[in-house]
């Protein structure tokens, strides 16, 4: 091959590669321009290129784009490619503003895009506004099935409530969620059944739950505006009332029991102080009968108690002791004090 045959292949290949690259490209993304073209939503082949280049897959733009203009939304490319950038869910959002159109709810993109991405799911939330749902109060999966309250009689009650809501578009971003409600409302059942009378009045309307508790207005602050509360159930529980007054009785009781053992105490020792003084009283009796011989012989040697004396004195004391014999009692029986 001679040096003009190298110049025309080197041509051939200048040439030919970008082209090739523009044949790859056109073909890659033929399809979709096409169908945008047709669907009378056009997008630039620069527009699908640079989506690649930007990692944002542009089947996803090009699909949602026609539906939009299907719809009848003037949604801009760069609004979804932002949105899609963003980690949000595209699809659903102009799923959720078609039907939001379709049911003349105030909706537009930048509220939609903003639900999403706050973690809401934004079509749900659009058909909770046209077909309201039923929340149960309380949630059987996470806890009791009813919500127990006592009447001022003391029976126990046990209600479930069925609550019915829709979705408040403009409070969805930050409002409260359906734990919200739940725990709303079992609170104005525990409320309302709490301050009646008795229990019967609740059995007899159990309306009257949930008219009360609608009144209190339990949906400010929540993404959800609530159209009904209805008492599905009530049911006679416990009579907490009669048990507490059971327990309060056997409270009394024991604190009775205390305080009469305290007294009980009391007097036991009381008792064995009085022995103490007794047995006190005795030792002092003892001890002064023991100066009696002192004081006899003390006397003797002073002059003032004589022989005679003495003997007369042994006599009387023999004396009474015979009459103890003959009467059949003992000096040694005599009753002494503390000893009967």
């Amino acid at each position: 091959m001679g040096d003009g045959g190298w110049v025309y292949v080197f041509l051939g290949l200048l040439v030919g590669i970008p082209l090739l690259v523009i044949l790859a490209v056109v073909g890659a993304f033929f399809k979709l321009w096409i169908q945008a073209l047709f669907s009378g939503a056009p997008v630039s082949f620069f527009s699908l290129v640079a989506m690649r280049l930007r990692k944002v897959n542009p089947a996803v733009i090009v699909r949602t784009r026609i539906m939009a203009v299907k719809a009848g939304l003037p949604i801009s490319v760069n609004e979804l490619e932002t949105h899609y950038l963003a980690n949000g869910n595209v699809v659903r959002v102009i799923q959720a503003l078609i039907a939001a159109n379709k049911a003349n709810i105030k909706l537009d993109f930048k509220q939609a895009s903003a639900i999403d991405l706050a973690g809401r799911d934004v079509l749900d939330a659009v058909q909770t506004s046209v077909r309201p749902k039923v929340i149960d109060c309380p949630d059987p999966t996470k806890g009791p099935s009813t919500v127990s309250a006592v009447a001022m009689d003391g029976i126990q009650l046990k209600a479930k409530a069925r609550v019915t809501v829709r979705t408040n578009i403009n409070t969805l971003v930050g409002g409260a969620t359906e734990e919200t409600i739940i725990a709303r409302v079992g609170e104005g059942i525990v409320t309302t059944i709490g301050s009646a009378a008795s229990h019967k009045k609740v059995l007899e309307n159990p309306d009257s739950i949930s008219k009360v508790v609608l009144k209190r207005g339990l949906d400010a602050g929540t993404a959800f505006e609530i159209l009904s509360i209805d008492i599905a159930d009530v049911d006679v529980g416990e009579n907490i009332g009669a048990q507490l007054q059971i327990k309060q009785a056997e409270a009394d009781k024991q604190i009775a029991q205390a305080r009469a053992e305290e007294r009980r105490a009391m007097a036991r020792a009381r008792e064995a102080e009085m022995q103490a003084q007794v047995v006190e009283m005795r030792a002092r009796v003892v001890e002064a009968e023991a100066e009696v011989p002192r004081a006899m012989a003390d006397a003797f040697r002073k002059g003032n108690l004589g022989i005679m004396d003495y003997y007369r004195m042994k006599n009387i004391m023999a004396d009474t002791d015979m009459r103890h014999a003959i009467s059949g009692t003992d000096k040694e029986q005599t009753p002494q004090p503390g000893n009967e």
